[in-house]
């Protein structure tokens, strides 16, 4: 008997929270604030557009990284040489990340990825590229 009242006493705690309304989650009937009006949180590439190669490449392995420039050359099947004002940088970018864009030489790109400084020389890999 004791565990029928047991069982039934946990079903009715366990089911209140069934009944309760949904009132948690993202509500989408206001407009959230402009990049420029927010002050904190990720705001995208805007931000990080004042790193260079140079700071880039004197950044721990494995570290995260942005960077706005120009892919310049091709050097192997997925490498490239990045130009910025400070220099250049080696970075790795798989065809699925171009998703199909064509980037000419000429066009300025920002770049999101993390840092391999096990080879030699240092390469970035890249997992996001937009053009500007």
């Amino acid at each position: 008997m004791k565990k029928v009242l047991v069982i039934a006493g946990f079903t009715a705690l366990f089911s209140c929270s069934v009944l309760a309304d949904d009132q948690g989650g993202l509500k989408t009937d206001a407009a959230p604030p402009s990049p420029h009006a927010m002050d904190k949180g990720y705001r995208g590439m805007e931000d990080a557009q004042g790193m260079t190669v140079v700071q880039a490449k004197a950044m721990h392995d494995g570290a995260s990284i942005s960077l706005t420039g120009n892919l310049i050359k091709k050097t192997g099947e997925d490498r490239y040489q990045f130009r910025d004002k400070s220099g250049t940088l080696d970075v790795s970018i798989p065809l699925a990340v171009f998703d199909g864009r064509s980037i000419q030489p000429d066009q300025l790109v920002a770049i999101n990825g993390t840092l391999d400084k096990k080879q030699k020389p240092a390469v970035m890999k890249v997992d996001h590229l937009q053009k500007q």
